[in-house]
């Protein structure tokens, strides 16, 4: 069930690891991604559009680590390990280091050097 809820309820500012979609209605493209940017986290963030300088502009703006246009396949969340790293921006991420991408096991690495002389 879709319920019209005002664009400052907590269900659009939290980040809910449930399976629940928010929508919300806005007049235009410039106010979607200001109301996205709005909320303290930016994890994932996911745009359906015909239109290439939309996904261009979206990607310019919107502020989230893992961003996603056109995906039917959960839309706004999941990465593809080893290629797309995961990460987010704002309260959804710490440290800048993105998981599961193709420099994500260096993190867990130790250099050695080891010299015996005999």
């Amino acid at each position: 069930t879709i319920v019209e809820l005002p664009l400052d309820h907590e269900i659009f500012m939290r980040e809910l690891f449930v399976p629940i979609l928010a929508v919300g209605k806005v007049k235009g493209m410039d106010q979607a991604i200001a109301e996205s940017n709005r909320a303290e986290y930016g994890l994932t963030a996911g745009i359906f559009t015909a239109k290439e300088e939309e996904i261009e502009k979206y990607f310019d703006q919107i502020e989230s680590g893992v961003c996603y246009a056109n995906r039917p396949t959960g839309a706004t969340t999941g990465a593809w390990p080893g290629v797309q790293s995961f990460c987010g921006w704002k309260g959804s991420g710490s440290t800048g280091k993105g998981g599961c991408g193709p420099y994500y096991v260096t993190q867990f690495m130790r250099e050695q050097s080891r010299t015996i002389m005999e």
